[in-house]
């Protein structure tokens, strides 16, 4: 196929409209958790896993997800994972029980983990290497970053209707999806000789690992700690005697590919940790509703896509150790500066350039870490490496919510919980920022450097 003819831009907006779910299902809780607590009596501990949960379950079944697409059949999974995805979202609408709203949050993740490589995998092999792939996979990326955002905002206008519209309104989308879908998708054609293995083994300790490390963290529990260890060790031991692992061990002899995603978990500590709290700040301490909580973020949301739009330049000139490290700095000023926000913060002088300043960092820093993570590899591991940003971001959402929420707990409904969740965001983005500076290079290669462009 040398261009995009009317099928293949059917199945593209297809396949982005799948991905734009997944990542708008990670943000849209956000403005929604104050309203799902109130009306069924949640606390902060049980809010967080509504966040977690899905995050945590997507990060550690990624990986898995692209070898099980490419056993069962691309579309085959895609099709199948996105039924699941509508199907708890529909439940998770129509639940009163916070730990059965939980549980659809797993699901939920676990069907994006196997969505998102069938519909990637589906993208390379429809188009044809070259310009028109490279269109798509911008396009894709693109569909994921807009989710993200429109989600924060969506979920504001959907919770001051009613909450349970954040869980509804994915299912007619994801439907009308699975209606078209089988009309404009590539058949599936036999799978490759080296799919007909997979690592389930791998996938299901390390999520379990990060599952219970996440619970250690919220419950502040020892036995969950140590259990958490345990898998986690258990993954590493299963990874190392595995023919086909789900994550070859080797690969992280390399610095950078190992600085990069070590960097990415603190950033996603800080970044999705202080918008956990940052919302439930809004709401609960300054009084703003759901609507005017999700407009007002929307000024970062344009900082972030307006600077990662020209964050090649920088990178270009600088390098992506100190482009990433930068943007880290400029993102814990962002996250620091809501120290300042009381009860009577004023919107414009207080709370509005904290969340420009956050946007900008974040706007450098993403960029630069998932470019060195995935030119830390050579390009028959691109997959590999693209997936294991991916999850380790979504690992480390998961964690940094459930840092902050107990940190939240610890110091009690006033501002002092506040401060202490602000404090420890702030930290988590200084972490990523000194683990950019002095693991990763200071100049980009050519290679980086065209993806940066």
């Amino acid at each position: 196929m040398n261009g995009p003819g009317g099928n293949e831009r059917a199945a593209l907006t297809l396949l982005c409209t799948a991905v734009f779910l997944d990542a708008m299902d990670l943000s849209l809780m956000g403005v929604a958790l104050p309203a799902v607590g109130r009306d069924l009596s949640l606390s902060e501990g049980t809010l967080q896993w509504l966040v977690s949960g899905y995050a945590v379950t997507y990060g550690g079944f990624l990986l898995l997800g692209g070898r099980v697409a490419d056993l069962l059949g691309r579309r085959r999974m895609f099709l199948l994972s996105l039924a699941v995805f509508a199907g708890a979202s529909l439940a998770g609408g129509l639940l009163s029980e916070g730990w059965l709203l939980v549980v659809t949050r797993v699901v939920k993740g676990l069907a994006a983990a196997l969505t998102a490589p069938a519909a990637l995998s589906l993208i390379t092999t429809t188009f044809t290497e070259g310009a028109g792939r490279n269109r798509a996979l911008g396009v894709y990326a693109l569909a994921g970053a807009t989710g993200y955002s429109g989600g924060l905002v969506a979920s504001g206008l959907l919770t001051e209707v009613s909450w349970r519209l954040v869980f509804f309104v994915p299912v007619p989308i994801a439907l009308l999806v699975l209606l078209l879908a089988p009309r404009v998708l590539p058949k599936d054609g036999p799978p490759p000789a080296e799919a007909r293995r997979f690592d389930v083994a791998g996938a299901a300790t390390v999520t379990a690992g990060v599952l219970l490390l996440v619970y250690a963290l919220t419950e502040t529990s020892g036995g969950a700690g140590v259990l958490a260890a345990l898998f986690l060790i258990a993954f590493v031991a299963v990874e190392r005697r595995q023919r086909l692992p789900l994550v070859p061990l080797r690969v992280f002899r390399s610095r950078a590919l190992a600085t990069a995603n070590l960097a990415a978990v603190a950033w996603a500590c800080a970044t999705i940790g202080w918008q956990f709290a940052a919302v439930l700040h809004l709401q609960q301490v300054q009084g703003y509703g759901a609507l005017s909580t999700g407009l007002g973020i929307v000024p970062m949301g344009l900082a972030i896509v307006v600077t990662a739009r020209f964050a090649g330049r920088p990178i270009d000139r600088w390098g992506l150790g100190r482009t990433a490290a930068v943007g880290m700095l400029v993102q814990a000023a962002g996250i620091l500066l809501f120290l300042r926000a009381d009860a009577e913060a004023d919107y414009v002088s207080v709370l509005l350039p904290a969340l420009l300043v956050h946007g900008v960092g974040n706007g450098l820093s993403f960029p630069s870490l998932n470019i060195a993570a995935v030119g830390a590899l050579p390009d028959e591991q691109q997959g590999l490496a693209s997936g294991l940003i991916t999850s380790s971001v979504q690992i480390g959402a998961g964690i940094g919510v459930a840092v902050l929420a107990s940190l939240l707990a610890t110091g009690g409904p006033g501002p002092d919980g506040y401060r202490l969740a602000f404090l420890a965001a702030g930290g988590f983005s200084l972490l990523g920022a000194a683990l950019a500076h002095f693991g990763l290079r200071a100049r980009t290669t050519p290679t980086e450097a065209r993806a940066a462009g």
